[in-house]
C-alpha cells in the first residue's frame, strides 16, 4: 500500500496546481518518493496554501521547475515497484482526487485502484471502539491529522494555520513526505498496534492501541 500526500495551491484543485508529491511504501517504508513541480500559467493560488508550506508564488511559478506532467510520470514510475496499488491518504478526496484530475488533464493513465484507505475514518472508527465516541467539533468531524497524532501518542511538529490565516501553532512548514511519514506511523499504530518508522520509536504507543 502507498501512503501518499500532496501539496497544491487551491482547495478547488481543478483551478489550482499540484506542486509536490510525497509517498511511502508501507510494506517497505525505506522506499519513499518526493518531488516538486512548477505551476501552469492558469493555475490559481490561495495565500493560505503558501502560508502552510512556507513558499512564495515566485518559487512555485519558477520555469526551471519540472512540469506537473513530469512529476506525475515520475511518481507513477516509482509506484510500479510497490506490491499493493491502494493509496492510504488523510482525506482521499484531496490526494486521490487531485492525482486523478491532473492525470486526466495531462492525458496520463492512472495506475491506482479506486479504493483508498482513509486515515481519518480509520482513526474515528478506532476512537469509537476504544472511547465510545467520535471526535466532533460542532457540526463536523475533528479527527484531523493533529488529533490523530495525539490519539496515537505522538506530537505534531508542523505549522498550523487558521481559517483567517492566523498561526495556531508554530512549527515546520508542511512537506508531503514528512506528512506521509506521520500518516504511515499512525496507520501502523491504529491497524497493527506497532511502530513503523525508527524516528518515532521515542513516542510510546498508547496501551489502548497495543496488540
Amino acid at each position: 500500500m502507498i501512503v501518499v500526500d500532496t501539496e497544491f495551491t487551491r482547495l478547488d484543485f481543478n483551478k489550482g496546481g499540484l506542486w509536490q508529491i510525497g509517498a511511502l511504501d508501507l510494506e517497505n517504508p525505506e522506499n519513499t518518493f518526493l518531488e516538486e513541480a512548477g505551476l501552469d500559467d492558469e493555475d490559481e493560488i490561495e495565500e493560505a496554501a503558501l502560508d502552510v508550506v512556507g513558499k512564495t508564488e515566485e518559487e512555485l511559478r519558477d520555469k526551471k521547475r519540472q512540469s506537473q506532467k513530469e512529476l506525475l510520470e515520475h511518481f507513477f514510475k516509482w509506484a510500479e515497484s510497490t506490491k499493493i496499488k491502494n493509496l492510504i491518504c488523510q482525506g482521499p478526496q484531496w490526494d486521490f482526487g487531485i492525482l486523478l484530475s491532473k492525470s486526466h488533464k495531462y492525458g496520463l493513465n492512472f495506475p491506482f485502484h479506486h479504493r483508498c484507505f482513509d486515515l481519518h475514518s480509520v482513526a474515528q472508527t478506532k476512537h469509537m471502539e476504544i472511547k465510545g465516541k467520535l471526535i466532533i467539533d460542532k457540526d463536523h468531524s475533528d479527527m484531523g491529522l493533529n488529533n490523530i497524532l495525539k490519539f496515537c501518542g505522538m506530537e505534531d511538529p508542523r505549522r498550523r494555520i487558521g481559517r483567517n490565516r492566523e498561526i495556531i501553532q508554530e512549527g515546520s512548514p508542511h512537506n508531503a513526505l514528512e506528512d506521509c511519514k506521520l500518516e504511515a506511523e499512525c496507520f501502523s499504530r491504529l491497524i497493527y498496534g506497532k511502530n513503523l518508522l525508527p524516528e518515532f520509536v521515542k513516542f510510546k504507543i498508547p496501551e489502548c492501541l497495543q496488540k
